[in-house]
């Protein structure tokens, strides 16, 4: 045998090292993708309610405070913490409203290290109320 293939016998895979390397940064990648997503999963769902919202024949001629309270029924029944009221805000322009929800979310990672997402979603109603 020759030298190079004696050392090709001798290599048989990761070392413990290497090994616990790769199950740390995997652990890691996991753990960051458990405290992320939900942050995602709830601008998803705010951005669904919105565009529900935009579905409903009358919504139209709501209120503002008809329009917040009908979205804040929405985010509780999907357990959306992260959306405060006066982040709902809802603008009458050129006969048409315009329902807007912008608000930004912190994650806490590790030791002095947080995460910061911020949304901004908008839906046109159509025509507002005629005088």
């Amino acid at each position: 045998m020759s030298a190079p293939d004696a050392g090709r016998q001798r290599q048989r895979g990761m070392t413990a090292i290497g090994t616990l390397l790769m199950v740390g940064c995997l652990g890691f990648v996991v753990y960051l993708a458990m405290r992320l997503v939900p942050m995602y999963l709830d601008g998803f769902t705010v951005r669904s309610a919105l565009e529900s919202l935009k579905q409903e024949p009358a919504a139209a001629q709501w209120g503002p405070n008809e329009i917040r309270d009908r979205l804040r029924r929405r985010f509780d029944v999907n357990n959306v913490d992260s959306v405060k009221p006066s982040d709902v805000k809802v603008v009458m322009d050129d006969g048409r409203k315009t329902v807007s929800v912008a608000y930004e979310t912190r994650v806490h990672l590790i030791a002095n290290l947080d995460a910061v997402a911020r949304f901004d979603f908008s839906v046109e109603l159509g025509a507002g109320r005629t005088p």
